[in-house]
């Protein structure tokens, strides 16, 4: 479907500014991402960057992975919560599985059916000063419905934004302690304490919990206000207010600005990805947003990318993320609330220490 010069304008500046939360946060990790993407695989010493979809694939669903390794995902929450049992990115085998299905069911259609009459009063209430000409931060509105979902799934009766805080203070500083670079003194010490409050503010529940907790506050919070951001600077809200199109513009805005747009990871034996020669030990940076295409394909439920592709930015195979589906669902129920007002952006702060590129403020009104 061909794009109207007003369309393409629209997309350009909410690319740009969709840009700056990866310049502020994490600028030479994504500047060195930007200038290896024309190769599908790249080698630089024991490192792999993998940006094709197929090799993305490859990689998530038949190379044998290290769940634990330091620098990858299930090595920084077992370091965290060393002690509190085993969590979900760190498990192995029929653990790891079981695990899975359960927290699946839970945000399978029936679980989610259950979960929306939690948030929808919610949405309604935050954004009702657009109303009367006031304004909305985006990024508090999605951090007390993540918390208040969290909640809801893990049956904790935390206050919601505390629980959310508490949430993205122990992702970021688990973060923290594992990006490349010299190590960082007191950074393990304080990934602990935080992910121990977070478990306190829980009641003491299993490493499990804290994770799920912590999974799905930080990519509502960071996934959800870059998505509106992105909508109002397009000029998509004709999209948002069609309840027929409103599922895959949701998937679609998934896709662009990917939530966690990066997935380290370590080989745990050899083999290859995109042709590539891997040996066991080496590390793998799999490139989400390029893998599904965020970086050269705007986000159009006329025109979508698909399933296929928009569903990269969660991973694939075992690997994929259980919480898919909610996402969609929340931030399509967050854009049928706002589109009567077509909102416009009068204010944006990046975050620079949240565990995911995102705002810490994105404040927006009513547009004509």
């Amino acid at each position: 479907m061909s794009t109207t010069r007003a369309e393409a304008t629209g997309h350009a500046k909410a690319r740009r500014r969709d840009r700056l939360v990866y310049l502020r946060s994490h600028p030479l990790l994504f500047g060195l991402l930007a200038a290896t993407r024309g190769r599908g695989v790249r080698r630089l010493g024991g490192t792999l960057l993998v940006h094709d979809a197929d090799a993305y694939r490859e990689a998530l669903t038949r190379l044998p992975l290290d769940r634990a390794a330091a620098g990858t995902t299930g090595g920084a929450a077992r370091a965290a919560l060393r002690g509190a049992g085993d969590v979900l990115f760190d498990q192995e085998g029929a653990g790891h599985r079981a695990d899975r299905r359960s927290l699946a069911r839970r945000l399978g259609a029936e679980g989610i059916a259950e979960l929306r009459p939690v948030w929808r009063p919610l949405l309604e209430r935050g954004c009702a000063p657009l109303a009367g000409g006031g304004e909305v931060d985006v990024v508090a509105l999605a951090r007390e419905a993540a918390g208040t979902v969290a909640g809801a799934l893990l049956g904790s009766e935390a206050e919601p934004v505390a629980l959310a805080e508490a949430a993205a203070r122990a992702a970021a500083a688990s973060v923290r302690g594992h990006l490349p670079g010299p190590p960082r003194p007191g950074a393990a010490a304080a990934a602990v304490r935080e992910a121990e409050r977070l478990r306190t503010l829980l009641g003491g529940g299993d490493a499990l919990s804290s994770m799920v907790a912590v999974a799905a506050v930080n990519t509502t919070v960071a996934a959800v206000p870059r998505a509106v951001a992105w909508c109002a600077d397009a000029g998509l809200w004709g999209q948002a207010a069609d309840a027929e199109l409103r599922p895959r513009l949701a998937e679609e805005l998934l896709r662009v600005t990917a939530a966690s747009p990066v997935l380290p990871r370590v080989a745990a034996a050899a083999g290859s990805v995109g042709g590539c020669p891997v040996r066991g030990g080496d590390r793998l940076v799999l490139v989400a947003r390029h893998a599904a295409g965020a970086h050269r394909r705007d986000p159009d439920a006329r025109d979508p990318a698909g399933p296929g592709a928009a569903r990269l930015v969660f991973g694939a195979g075992p690997h994929a993320c259980p919480g898919a589906r909610l996402a969609a669902v929340l931030l399509g129920d967050v854009l049928e609330e706002l589109a009567p007002y077509r909102p416009v952006v009068t204010r944006a702060r990046v975050d620079r220490r949240a565990a995911l590129p995102g705002w810490r403020s994105l404040t927006v009104r009513a547009g004509a």
